[in-house]
């Protein structure tokens, strides 16, 4: 009763990183509430297979359902299952992943529950609330902080009457990290017939494709990302040629990519991807709120900008003055001599 929960999504028999992001997270969360960690993973084949990505998060309770047709991902029987489980175990908490399962699952079990829903996290942190308009004093709830009107703001979101708390966060955002390999938690294995009525498996997939990821952004020590400073697509060849020197991944600014320079998928910042490396080196990026969401918690950040009062040379650990222009084709000439 009243514990946190994580809905793990799967790939086969593979937990996917935004879940183990959710149950590292969820454990911090658990414990400031003084409850459990519980976990939920539906699909086809994965009794015993994925017990041991799951549990070592701190997880006391795992619920797995295991049956024909629950894997590939289908909206109907995921969300049953949920739902029903949600109704017997009463969570004050629920967190699933911003991904295409995520934002499909997250509205249907929140509607059919009355719960109400915050996508795209960034945060998520436990604190007090004081409803001015009734004078009731909330505590231990669920702040759910996400980007607002654009990324203009930043919005603190609470949920105080209805039950579970839920949100969705995006890959990347929070980090991932074992508690305990060996850490004990309870396994129950579902009888799915009793969560999931026969009718929910009539939409069947015929055919599915998933293609793998053209970069390891999100997994980079060092990202080099280019903003609209660059210039052009032909000057963003220079940050793949400095990549290439510095066994770097190359990132860029929304303008980058609107601008028809780069693929999306190497969008940083709150509609891209999140990242945490060790060194985050922004060449000729501005620096708005909606980019800094995405590359905030990087070890050391350097700014390459001809101006000086660009934002992003407020958080930045070290500011290069000047064009890329003139930078970039330096630091390329100094790295390609002394990587001899």
């Amino acid at each position: 009763m009243n514990n946190v929960f994580v809905y793990c999504e799967i790939e086969g028999t593979t937990v996917q990183e935004v879940s183990q992001e959710l149950l590292t997270k969820g454990r911090k969360l658990a414990n400031q509430l003084n409850v459990e960690l519980h976990a939920v993973v539906a699909g086809t084949g994965i009794k015993d297979k994925v017990e041991s990505q799951i549990l070592p998060y701190g997880v006391d309770k795992l619920f797995v359902f295991d049956a024909e047709g629950l894997f590939p991902y289908t909206s109907a029987p995921h969300t049953d299952i949920l739902v029903k489980l949600f109704k017997e175990e009463q969570p004050q908490i629920a967190l699933m992943g911003a991904t295409v399962i995520g934002r499909d699952l997250g509205p249907r079990v929140s509607s059919s529950l009355c719960s109400g829903l915050t996508a795209d996290c960034t945060q998520l942190e436990i604190g007090d609330f004081d409803d001015k308009k009734t004078g009731k004093h909330y505590s231990n709830l669920l702040y759910q902080i996400r980007p607002a009107f654009g990324g203009n703001i930043v919005a603190t979101i609470v949920n105080a009457d209805n039950r579970p708390q839920m949100a969705t966060v995006r890959s990347g955002v929070m980090l991932r990290e074992i508690l305990d390999p060996d850490y004990k938690g309870e396994v129950v294995y579902s009888d799915v017939a009793k969560y999931v009525p026969e009718v929910d498996f009539v939409v069947k997939v015929i055919d599915r494709q998933v293609e793998a990821a053209q970069n390891n952004l999100k997994g980079a020590p060092i990202v080099l990302a280019g903003g609209y400073g660059m210039g052009s697509k032909e000057g963003f060849q220079m940050l793949f040629d400095l990549a290439k020197e510095l066994h770097a991944e190359v990132g860029a600014s929304r303008a980058a990519v609107d601008a028809g320079w780069v693929d999306h998928d190497r969008q940083v910042g709150q509609t891209g991807v999140t990242v945490h490396p060790k060194v985050y080196i922004a060449c000729g990026i501005s620096g708005q709120i909606q980019h800094i969401a995405g590359m905030q918690d990087a070890g050391i950040i350097i700014s390459v900008n001809n101006d000086s009062d660009a934002p992003i040379n407020t958080i930045a650990d070290y500011v290069i003055n000047g064009t890329v222009e003139e930078v970039i084709p330096k630091m390329i000439k100094y790295y390609k001599q002394n990587s001899k």
